[in-house]
C-alpha cells in the first residue's frame, strides 16, 4: 500500500475514527485503525464492542492495499506532521510515514485478527446534521454521569411520523428537545424508542455535515453523512417518561432575557459556596438574584415580567442553572412556575421545542 494525500486531510480523518477507540483493551487490534486506499480514497476505520467509525476521504493512489496500526499512535504522529502533503507507504513489516523532512515508522498489526466491521442497519430516513448536533447538545448536558445507572447516562430518540424527540435525565433535571426529520417511504407508521449513549451520540453528532441518514435496528443506531458512517450500540432500558412531569397544571409565567440572565448567574455565584442555591425573587416587572449566606452576599436586578402570582421566589443548584441556560438559544427564557421546592419548567418560548425541567430548591433565608 503506497498513497499521498494532505496531512491535514489526512489528520482529521483519523482523529475522526480514533474517537471511538477505547482507552484499554484485552485485544491489541482494537487499538488499530484500518487504513484501506484505493481508487483515489482512503478509507480510515475503527471499532470496538460498542462503536464504529469510518471516513473516507481523497488520496492519491500509487499502490492499492490495507494496513491496521495503533491509532492512538498514528494520531500523535499526524498532529505533528508539517502542513503540506504527507506519503504513507507499507514497507515491510510496518507502516512509513513521511512529510517535508519529517519520517516517521510504525509497526503493523496482524490484519487476521481485526473484525469485520458491524454493516449500517436500515436506513430510517434523513436529518439535518446542523440541526441534529445542535439539539442533541441541548439534552446532553442533562444525561447522567454514574456508569452504575447505564440508562441514565443514554439520550432518548424516539421517532414518531416526522418528528423526532431527544431526551436526558439524570433524575434531578429532565431536558427534552423536538425536531423534524424525514422518514424514508413507509417508515412513518413504524416509530422507534431507544436509549443511545450520550457521549457516543454527541460524537457521531458533532461531525455530521448537511443531509445525514439515520439507520436503526433492535440493538444498533448509526448515521451516514458526507463520506463518514458511525455506528453505536444502543442501551438496554427506558428513560422515565417526561409527560407527566412536564404537566404543571396551574402555574406562573415569568419571562427574562436569557443571555443577561446567565451573566447574572455566573456573576452571583462566585460567593456561592459549593452547590449552594442562586436565588431568583420575581416580581411583575423585575427579577433580584442572590447567591452567598450572611456577610458574603452578591446580588443583581433585571427586567423580567412575572404573570400568574403578585410574587414569587425559587432557588436552583447554579451549576445546573447555568446548564439549562446556556443549552436554551432563545433571546428569552420562559419560566414556568409552581412554587418554592417544587418542579421548574424553562423553554426557548410559549410552545418551545426546547424544555428543560429543574427542581428548585430551599430558597435562602
Amino acid at each position: 500500500m503506497e498513497f499521498r494525500i494532505d496531512s491535514a486531510v489526512l489528520t482529521d480523518a483519523v482523529a475522526w475514527a480514533a474517537r471511538v477507540l477505547p482507552a484499554r483493551s484485552p485485544l491489541p487490534v482494537l487499538g488499530g485503525l484500518l487504513l484501506e486506499a484505493a481508487d483515489g480514497r482512503l478509507c480510515v476505520s475503527g471499532l470496538d464492542h460498542e462503536a464504529s467509525a469510518r471516513v473516507e476521504v481523497e488520496a492519491d493512489t500509487v499502490v492499492e492495499g490495507r494496513a491496521l496500526v495503533l491509532g492512538r499512535r498514528l494520531l500523535d504522529i499526524c498532529k505533528v506532521l508539517p502542513r503540506g502533503g504527507a506519503e504513507l507507504a507499507v514497507e515491510g513489516g510496518r507502516l512509513s510515514v513521511t512529510s517535508g523532512d519529517a519520517r516517521f515508522g510504525l509497526s503493523l498489526l496482524p490484519l487476521d485478527d481485526y473484525p469485520a466491521a458491524p454493516a449500517l442497519p436500515e436506513v430510517r430516513g434523513l436529518v439535518d446534521g446542523d440541526a441534529f448536533a445542535a439539539a442533541v447538545g441541548q439534552v446532553a448536558v442533562a444525561a447522567g454521569r454514574d456508569d452504575s445507572l447505564p440508562v441514565l447516562t443514554g439520550i432518548r430518540l424516539a421517532l414518531d411520523g416526522t418528528t423526532m424527540t431527544l431526551a436526558a435525565t439524570d433524575r434531578y433535571r429532565y431536558a427534552v428537545r423536538t425536531l423534524e426529520w424525514k422518514p424514508e417511504a413507509g417508515v412513518e407508521a413504524e416509530g422507534a424508542d431507544v436509549v443511545v449513549p450520550a457521549r457516543r451520540l454527541t460524537e457521531i453528532a458533532r461531525s455530521l455535515a448537511g443531509p445525514a441518514r439515520l439507520a436503526l435496528d433492535s440493538g444498533t443506531l448509526g448515521f451516514e453523512s458526507a463520506g463518514t458512517r458511525a455506528t453505536t450500540r444502543l442501551l438496554d432500558g427506558r428513560l422515565p417518561r417526561h409527560d407527566k412531569l412536564f404537566a404543571l397544571g396551574e402555574h406562573a409565567l415569568a419571562v427574562t432575557g436569557r443571555a443577561p440572565l446567565t451573566e447574572a448567574v455566573k456573576r452571583v455565584a462566585v460567593v456561592a459556596e459549593g452547590d449552594s442555591p442562586v436565588q431568583l425573587a420575581f416580581s411583575p416587572t423585575a427579577l433580584h438574584l442572590q447567591a452567598g449566606y450572611e456577610d458574603d452576599v452578591a446580588s443583581q436586578r433585571l427586567p423580567a415580567a412575572l404573570t400568574g402570582a403578585e410574587s414569587l421566589t425559587v432557588a436552583f443548584n447554579p451549576n445546573y442553572l447555568l446548564d439549562a441556560l446556556t443549552s436554551l438559544d432563545a433571546p428569552e427564557v420562559h419560566f414556568h412556575l409552581l412554587g418554592p421546592g417544587q418542579r421548574a419548567l424553562l423553554t426557548d418560548g410559549p410552545e418551545g421545542t426546547h424544555r428543560h425541567l429543574l427542581m428548585s430548591v430551599k430558597p435562602l433565608v
